[in-house]
């Protein structure tokens, strides 16, 4: 519950509030770039070997002149804020001094990632205790936000699912049990469950499908958590397509990961850098591929995968080659790219903040997630990140126009939530 006596106030006005936030964000949405940014929904200029047959929506010629005012009135500081989304602690917002609170109000970050277990704390509270409470937190969080936040959570079913049976949630099955069983109709069935889960609590953002092949069963992080469909990348598209629309119909945004392919490692990107270049193999694209040529992604969330063929310099998540080269170009993806956590220890003890969120942004993030669940709670992250970039622009290593990149395409996928 929302103990801040002003909220009461604040909650009254947030239906008209909500209502002219969402008509700037369908407004951006309306021009000719932003369906092609929104969509994902050119053409690959790949071979098609997709087995999946949903109609391509063509972009029409509408004036771009909307979405590039909105974009050049917005100040680069809320630009900035936007592509930021980050971990906190609390199970509700007590008052308007919240840290969480002042990184949404003062800050402008774009999303947050809620967790059930606090890890540097070694404790099962965080953010997550009850349906109730959780949609109490979300709604209390949206109240402050001038742009609707995404609201980030692992859900992908199975081991990795943050909604737990203990606080009351329905029980859910792994990505490896719907893809044994290769039924279309039983993954949209136990997806629609878990989508009327987040959408209920207002959650508009699940962490998943997770589009990896199993390539490898014994990965510490990937195979042996059921966390793939199947080796077959046919039927991870199958299924993860099934997955998508369950979510879609319930009006919940789903983000594919890890770009561009951590089925094969042998180790745990939590836990330090992976190469997976004597494992890897192109056809770990093939999920990304069909189902971008769908146009129903919303977002790609990169792994921390060091392969020296696609990139002899750096991992997928930092890495131009990777993520503008090839997703972006090859496979012609025009929406939101989310770096994994960027304090997960492939990064964070490799490269170092500063470093990390720079290279991130020129290889073509536009959302860095920022867990702040692993070693240690830095408090003050947002302001740090926040202030990182701001120089890096001031120094002329980051362009204003990279940022407005990536600013219109969150504007672009915010609008369908």
């Amino acid at each position: 519950m929302v103990k801040n006596p002003n909220m009461l106030n604040k909650n009254s006005n947030n239906a008209l509030i909500s209502d002219s936030r969402r008509e700037f964000l369908k407004l951006m949405s309306k021009s000719a770039a932003g369906i092609a940014l929104l969509t994902g929904c050119a053409m690959s200029s790949a071979k098609d070997t997709s087995p999946l047959s949903v109609p391509i929506i063509q972009p029409q010629a509408i004036n771009t002149l909307p979405q590039q005012k909105m974009t050049r009135d917005m100040s680069l500081e809320i630009k900035i804020g936007q592509m930021l989304m980050v971990g906190f602690r609390g199970l509700a917002i007590t008052n308007h001094q919240d840290p969480i609170v002042q990184d949404i109000r003062d800050r402008h970050i774009g999303g947050v990632i809620l967790f059930d277990h606090d890890v540097p704390q070694k404790r099962p509270v965080r953010n997550i205790q009850s349906s109730s409470q959780v949609s109490n937190l979300v709604t209390a969080l949206q109240a402050y936000a001038e742009i609707p936040l995404l609201i980030g959570i692992d859900y992908e079913g199975g081991v990795i699912s943050r909604l737990k049976e203990q606080y009351g949630f329905p029980p859910t099955v792994s990505h490896q049990y719907l893809g044994s069983q290769n039924n279309p109709n039983l993954t949209y069935q136990y997806a629609s469950q878990m989508a009327t889960t987040l959408s209920t609590m207002g959650v508009n953002l699940n962490f998943a499908p997770v589009v990896d092949l199993n390539v490898n069963p014994h990965n510490p992080i990937i195979g042996k958590r059921e966390r793939s469909f199947s080796a077959d990348p046919n039927i991870v598209s199958s299924q993860a397509l099934e997955f998508i629309k369950a979510h879609h119909q319930h009006g919940v945004l789903c983000t594919l990961k890890h770009f561009p392919g951590h089925g094969s490692s042998t180790n745990d990107s939590h836990l330090g850098l992976v190469d997976v270049t004597d494992s890897w193999s192109e056809s770990e694209l093939i999920p990304y591929r069909n189902l971008i040529h769908t146009g129903q992604v919303d977002a790609i969330m990169t792994g921390h995968v060091f392969n020296k063929h696609l990139d002899p310099l750096y991992p997928a998540t930092l890495s131009n080659q990777i993520i503008t080269k090839l997703l972006r170009q090859k496979l012609n993806y025009k929406g939101v790219v989310l770096s994994d956590d960027i304090q997960m220890r492939a990064i964070a003890h490799q490269y170092g903040l500063k470093t990390a969120v720079h290279q991130a942004i020129e290889a073509g993030v536009d959302i860095i997630l920022v867990g702040n669940n692993l070693d240690v709670f830095v408090e003050d992250i947002a302001t740090q990140i926040t202030n990182i970039i701001k120089q890096f622009v001031a120094e002329g290593a980051i362009s204003p126009a990279r940022i407005d990149e990536s600013y219109q395409r969150i504007q672009l996928l915010k609008s369908q939530i």
